[in-house]
Parts: structure tokens; sequence; C-alpha cells
């Protein structure tokens, strides 16, 4: 966590901390599922938001679907904590509004451990044989 400043009585105690706006915030892990969908499309290309959107309905057959209210919420939340950032739109014809994304350093460091914690998550429920189709 960023710097933290103790304010305390006998009746109140609160920790309040805070973070300069040059310093990201270290992310939540496990990432919530919408971010790392986000992180994964963006790892294979600089994208705007919308091309997220197709992207990760494209990637998921359908199984995932992210609504514009929380795909710009969570492209906040993931600029915010460092792991993408925005670009200047890679063609000149685009629209001059549509703000692309791109996938961090630290971001890939992420998006790569999450995958790795799903990885063994998925390989203990193989052992555990709740993925036979005989069940």
């Amino acid at each position: 966590r960023g710097a933290g400043v103790l304010y305390s009585s006998r009746t109140y105690s609160r920790r309040i901390y805070y973070q300069a706006p040059s310093m990201p915030v270290e992310p939540p892990f496990p990432l919530p599922p919408i971010w790392f969908e986000i992180l994964v499309s963006l790892a294979g290309a600089d994208r705007h938001g919308y091309a997220i959107q197709q992207e990760v309905e494209e990637r998921t057959d359908g199984a995932v679907s992210i609504l514009p209210g929380t795909l710009y919420r969570a492209l906040e939340r993931l600029l915010e904590h460092g792991l993408i950032r925005d670009i200047e739109s890679p063609r000149d014809d685009e629209d001059p509004r549509r703000r692309y994304y791109r996938l961090t350093p630290a971001g890939r460091r992420v998006a790569r451990d999450e995958a790795l914690r799903l990885e063994a998550t998925l390989g203990e429920a193989r052992r555990r044989r709740l993925l036979d189709t005989a069940s």
C-alpha cells in the first residue's frame, strides 16, 4: 500500500492511505474476471473499448459479454493500477474521440500471474475429476 497516516483517539481510530498519482496502487489478487479478460484482449493488440468488448465476446463464443458501463469502469481501474495505459490512435482516419489502450509491462506480469493461478486451479480440478464427462 501507499504511505499511511494514522489518526487515533480513545474512541476513534482510522488508518488513511494515500497514493501519489505517479505511483500505481497495488492491484487486487486474484484479479476480477472482467479485468483478466480485458488484459488478455490487450495482450494480443492495442484496442479501443468497443474492440475490447467485441474481442472478448468473440474469443469466449459469447460466454462473456461486457456491458459498456462495466467495461469503462474496469478500464479506469486498470489505468489507476498502471496495468494499462491509453495511447494515441494508431491510424489518422480514426474517430478522435476513440481512446486506445495498451498493456503495460506491469499489466503483462499481473495477467501472467493470474493465468498461472488459474492454470494451477484447473490442474487441481482435473486431478479431482471435476472435468470428467462421465459424472
